[in-house]
Parts: structure tokens; C-alpha cells; sequence
């Protein structure tokens, strides 16, 4: 049995997806205590999130956006594509959510599983950027699935992770 206390204390946005399934395995190997928290709305349901934890044994918060979600919707920030599509400002609000519940709760950092170039619009490390600045926690959201080639964030100044030991994942490719 392991003893010691965790290095830091981590809430990262989990979708139920692999990615984010990988990131809060990754953290909680380096010594990090992991937790996560999903949105509902509408457009978007808790139960892929439900399973991720069951299998992982990560505690999932579960929290209903819909409100500022619908009202994002009609104004989104960043606008509108050719279509009704505004990604980088969900993002930005989920990350708002998820950062009250870290500054609530007394976690030091926010993370999530999101890949440098997956996404062609919304994992761009500009829009990265826009989503981390546009989120109110500057600094404070951890990738670890490509740390190594982002920016280094204040978890990483304070020592709470070492880039090194997470991963430089980059497009589609998981090579």
C-alpha cells in the first residue's frame, strides 16, 4: 500500500472518452490525486463519464451547465463557422466551471486528455491558447497527453508535475 501523499491535487474535464480516460491515468501514475468532473446539457450526457469512472475508480463530479450553455449559444464569444459550431467557446466555459470547482474544493490545477492537432478547429495550439485565456484559469490547465510540446503551465513551475514524464502527442496519430 502506498503511503504517501499525493504530490498535488488535479480536476480534469472527462468526457468518458479514451483520451480523457488516459489523462487522469497518466497524472495518478506520476503521484497526482485525481478527480474529474463532466457537463450535462441538452446536447451533451454524463454516461460515457459514468462508465470512465466506474472502470477507472476516479471520483466524477457531475454538473448541469445548461443555462450558461444556452446563453453561450446564443452569443458565442468566438462566433459562429459556416455553421452553428462554437467549440472553442464551450471549451472555455466548461473550463470556467471546472476551475470554480477547483479553487471550491482546493485542487491546484485543472487538466484535460485534449491532443495537440486531433481536432482540426478546437485543438489547434492556438485554440488551445484562446480556450486556456477566454477560461479565466490562465496557466492553470495541464495537458498531459502533450505536455512536452506545450507551453509550460504553473503546475509545472511549482514542481506539482515534470514535463518529462508525460507525453508529446500530436494529430490523429498515436504513434
Amino acid at each position: 500500500m502506498n503511503l504517501k501523499p499525493p504530490k498535488g491535487r488535479a480536476l480534469g474535464l472527462c468526457s468518458g472518452g479514451l483520451d480523457s480516460i488516459l489523462a487522469g491515468l497518466v497524472l495518478r501514475r506520476q503521484g497526482i490525486e485525481v478527480e474529474w468532473v463532466t457537463f450535462e446539457t441538452p446536447f451533451f450526457s454524463a454516461q460515457k463519464a459514468r462508465r470512465a469512472a466506474e472502470i477507472t475508480g476516479i471520483p466524477l463530479t457531475i454538473k448541469n451547465i445548461t443555462s450558461s450553455y444556452i446563453k453561450m449559444l446564443k452569443n458565442p464569444p468566438c462566433g459562429y463557422g459556416q455553421h452553428m459550431n462554437p467549440c472553442l467557446d464551450c471549451h472555455a466555459l466548461m473550463f470556467r466551471h471546472a476551475g470554480k470547482i477547483m479553487q471550491d474544493k482546493d485542487f491546484d490545477f485543472l487538466f484535460s486528455g485534449e491532443v495537440v492537432g486531433q481536432r482540426p478547429m478546437s485543438q489547434t495550439k492556438p485554440s488551445l491558447r484562446y480556450v486556456e485565456k477566454n477560461s479565466g484559469f490562465d496557466g492553470l490547465i495541464f495537458r498531459p497527453l502533450s505536455a512536452k510540446i506545450l507551453p509550460e503551465t504553473i503546475p509545472e513551475r511549482k514542481g506539482l508535475v515534470n514535463r518529462k514524464d508525460f507525453l508529446d502527442l500530436s494529430g490523429r496519430s498515436r504513434k
